[in-house]
């Protein structure tokens, strides 16, 4: 029988896995029930070893990074995609007869689940030094691989930045009824709400959903669905990530939609990461090592900037013109980790009749 303490996390993950989906991919994402394993033909490579890596991430998006990695170590790499919190709960079930060497996840909630169960061990201080602070464990457990930042998106044609609320607080306000969109059950959004309840205190995050909820926004099922709508003309502004705009963009550079990020650490600037830490069993530590080091190379930041539109976090690389760089940005101040209490940000959407 599992331990009270073990459960716990098991929750919250479970829960937040059957509310919602993967932020950073498509319908063609895998659920922990149908995650698909990739390997290369003939066994482990005599030239560079080989590696077990659960990645929450989907094989559309990481695939082509992976058979990189392949290609340049001579790894064999064995990948196991599923949803991100579904795969965290099932290194937490597996205990120490989990196969994974690496998480590799799209969220820093799963990240710091799995960090506060002991999960993870110390990364080498060769990585870690890669990585800004606030973008990884300071205890070195975990680390960012690439960056989203909270914003707010808003129709051109209807509105200029300047219309926008100093803060996203603000958008309680009577005057935005009717006017927004927002995705209660996307991952994105419930990690905002987490780390809204850590910034402003229970009472403040529910304060916000209430006056949110009061001001009748349009429900999405996801984000691009919420920047579609933004274009349209449906609604006025809408709670996303920054990187799905871009997607648009780079179709139609006159798409009627802009991004606001919310600086001076407003809750609405939330700067969260896709990361990847070292399983405390994992049987291939310098393989793993290698491979979270990749991750990091300019390469592969490289990839994420051009080819996702997130935000590199490692120095050398620069994001897609129009995105701003982690220099640019300023982090609310939250240790991340803080982001994995998903079953108390259920418990209060589910209490107000959000989801």
């Amino acid at each position: 029988m599992r331990s009270r303490k073990l459960l716990v996390p098991l929750l919250g993950l479970s829960l937040l896995a059957a509310a919602c989906g993967d932020d950073d991919t498509s319908t063609s994402e895998t659920t922990d029930a149908e995650a698909t394993t990739t390997t290369e033909d003939g066994g482990d490579s005599l030239e560079g070893g080989s590696l077990v890596v659960y990645s929450g991430r989907s094989e559309e998006l990481v695939g082509p990074l992976v058979e990189q990695f392949e290609a340049e170590t001579g790894i064999t790499v064995e990948i196991r995609y599923g949803d991100t919190a579904e795969m965290a709960a099932q290194i937490l079930e597996e205990g120490g007869n989990s196969p994974a060497d690496v998480f590799f996840g799209q969220d820093a909630g799963a990240l710091g689940a799995l960090a506060k169960e002991g999960r993870l061990v110390p990364l080498s201080d060769d990585v870690l030094s890669a990585v800004p602070d606030g973008l990884k464990d300071d205890e070195g457990r975990w680390v960012g691989t690439s960056a989203r930042a909270r914003v707010v998106v808003y129709n051109t044609e209807k509105l200029s930045e300047d219309d926008l609320p100093d803060s996203i607080l603000d958008f309680t306000d009577p005057e935005w009824r009717g006017r927004l969109g927002w995705a209660p059950t996307n991952g994105s959004f419930q990690a905002f709400v987490t780390a809204l309840r850590v910034l402003e205190g229970e009472d403040g995050a529910r304060a916000w959903l209430e006056g949110i909820k009061a001001n009748e926004p349009k429900v999405f099922d996801g984000n691009t669905a919420i920047v579609e709508a933004v274009a349209a003309g449906e609604i006025d502004a809408g709670f996303v990530n920054h990187y799905y705009l871009y997607r648009f963009l780079a179709e139609d550079p006159d798409y009627p939609a802009a991004n606001k990020i919310y600086g001076g650490g407003d809750p609405g600037g939330l700067v969260n990461v896709a990361g990847a830490g070292i399983i405390d069993t994992a049987e291939h530590t310098a393989e793993a090592q290698a491979f979270i080091e990749f991750l990091l190379s300019e390469e592969a930041q490289t990839y994420f900037a051009e080819e996702t539109f997130e935000i590199p976090v490692a120095a050398g690389v620069s994001p897609v013109e129009g995105v701003p760089s982690i220099d640019e940005l300023t982090l609310p101040d939250i240790d991340l980790n803080q982001l994995d209490d998903l079953a108390g940000t259920l418990a209060l959407l589910t209490e107000l009749g959000i989801v």
